[in-house]
């Protein structure tokens, strides 16, 4: 990625928003981050509305990270959002989330999403996903196993 090209973290827990941004930053990752704490915020920003209207201020992200458990709109929600809006089919959104329910995963894959990632339980572990999403990040994704099939 080049410094142009923005992150979008849709995360709901402060700690962690601190733990990935120390992560991504540790790990090389130059470009900006930008965050929002519900799964409204994260409509509002990629449509460019309300908070979020000054493009130059908040640019639209050429990845999103999104937490499946979120205020006021769900991860899924966004996600399906998301991929009805013809404008935002170039964003590459990568689910993060504690979840490790095959259910979860199965909806996230059908509703579009690029990658699975489940949350590292240690500050260590995360800078570790963040290394490894920096130099090649769809080798710690979680694959739908259907999804193998049709790419074999």
């Amino acid at each position: 990625m080049t410094e142009a090209k923005s992150i979008l973290l849709v995360e709901d827990h402060a700690d962690d928003v601190f733990l990935m941004k120390r992560a991504l930053k540790l790990a090389g990752v130059t470009s900006p981050v930008f965050v929002v704490g519900d799964g409204e915020e994260a409509v509002e920003y990629l449509e460019g509305t309300g908070q979020f209207n000054d493009r130059a201020a908040y640019p639209l992200p050429a990845l999103m990270f999104l937490d499946l458990k979120l205020p006021l709109k769900s991860g899924h929600e966004v996600l399906e959002w998301a991929r009805r809006n013809k404008a935002l089919e170039a964003l590459t959104i990568v689910v993060l989330t504690t979840s490790e329910e095959p259910g979860d995963i199965a909806r996230s894959y059908q509703l579009g999403a690029n990658s699975y990632l489940v949350k590292p339980p240690t500050a260590d572990e995360i800078l570790e996903l963040a290394a490894a999403f920096n130099l090649s990040w769809l080798g710690q994704h979680k694959v739908e196993p259907s999804r193998l099939d049709r790419h074999s």
